[in-house]
């Protein structure tokens, strides 16, 4: 079990875990909290979590509710209530993410079974986000009700896709489905993330576009660095963690782990550790996490506990202790196949040994 000496137990994690098993629905399903909506990207966040905890056959009840509710082109709604849809638009970044969810399981538990079993969704995703790329290498966010793209691109779904497309081509190397497309998507898609700003929406306000191309692997070495270094004072809260929007006195759990989880990738250790400890003011004596903290208000806000938030925390904790053998996942961009990374990187593989070393 993961645990980070002078910030979490071991202990405190399993209760983290049990928590967020708690949430989950008798069919499966894994929504923000037990009765609430449920949407297919935060659902994967939390089904990794459960794995980190060893609870592994929730966490492939959750994967195998999500690939039973797949549409034929590829896509899910953008939101679920009591199993059924109630947003249906569909957004790029949620046709992906389970990639990322199903390699992550492999690396955990190694069954190669329930990949097999993911695969047609898994495929079904990706190959519907390919289609969603606009000329320089952009993904678009959504579909349009006439199932065109959207021309619309959103950094941090790309960045959060950039890792999708990389991990879905490990998984096709695993069950020996090469994807020539998938690579040749990720590379355009890495491009633009490190060359091209203006080919995405301007949400520069939002701490997410500032860390997600470093936590999603596309922005390594001394950029990432900088990357970080640039915007730190703007979204960093000493003692408190980061905000969600820079100009809003809210400072938001899941960002804050998910910046750890950067900060780990670009190789600042230290200051991942001090951002976990930093967000857990928001932890209850339950194990969950409140979402966020507005702290001019010395108020919680939103009134409520995810399951996303917690499975941050948990992700970080793995991440930073190497607790499983995926805790490479988010702090070392080389683990995967070098499909759509920068050329001649600081220094390819020094976390894991060698890019790629965590392929079969």
């Amino acid at each position: 079990m993961p645990e980070l000496p002078g910030v979490l137990t071991g202990d405190q994690v399993r209760g983290t875990v049990a928590w967020i098993a708690a949430q989950q629905g008798h069919d499966g399903a894994l929504p923000w909290s037990r009765g609430e909506r449920l949407d297919p990207w935060d659902s994967v966040e939390a089904a990794m979590a459960l794995d980190i905890g060893g609870a592994h056959d929730r966490a492939a009840a959750a994967y195998r509710w999500l690939a039973s509710r797949q549409r034929a082109d590829g896509s899910w709604a953008a939101e679920y209530r009591a199993g059924a849809e109630s947003a249906p638009g569909a957004e790029s970044n949620h046709a992906g993410y389970l990639a990322v969810g199903a390699w992550h399981s492999w690396l955990v538990t190694g069954d190669e079974r329930l990949v097999a079993e993911l695969w047609p969704a898994i495929r079904g995703g990706l190959e519907l986000v390919t289609r969603m790329q606009l000329p320089g290498g952009a993904i678009g966010w959504a579909l349009r009700p006439d199932g065109t793209a959207d021309d619309t691109a959103l950094l941090t779904g790309n960045a959060s896709l950039f890792q999708a497309l990389r991990c879905g081509i490990a998984l096709a190397g695993l069950l020996g489905e090469a994807q020539p497309d998938w690579e040749v998507a990720v590379a355009d898609l890495g491009t633009a993330l490190r060359t091209r700003p203006g080919a995405f929406a301007d949400r520069s306000r939002y701490s997410m576009d500032w860390y997600y191309p470093v936590l999603g692997g596309a922005v390594t070495g001394p950029a990432a660095r900088d990357r970080l270094a640039g915007d730190w004072d703007r979204f960093v809260v000493p003692g408190l963690g980061a905000r969600c929007v820079s100009d809003r006195p809210w400072v938001t759990g899941a960002e804050t782990c998910e910046l750890a989880l950067a900060l780990a990738a670009a190789g600042q250790r230290e200051a991942a550790t001090e951002q976990v400890a930093a967000m857990q003011h928001l932890r209850d004596d339950d194990g969950s996490y409140w979402t966020g903290y507005v702290f001019a208000d010395d108020a919680r806000w939103p009134v409520e506990r995810t399951t996303w938030t917690a499975a941050a925390v948990v992700l970080a904790a793995d991440a930073l202790s190497g607790a499983t053998p995926a805790s490479c996942l988010f702090t070392d961009p080389w683990a995967l196949p070098e499909a759509g990374m920068p050329i001649e990187p600081e220094s390819a593989g020094s976390l894991t040994g060698g890019a790629g070393t965590v392929l079969p």
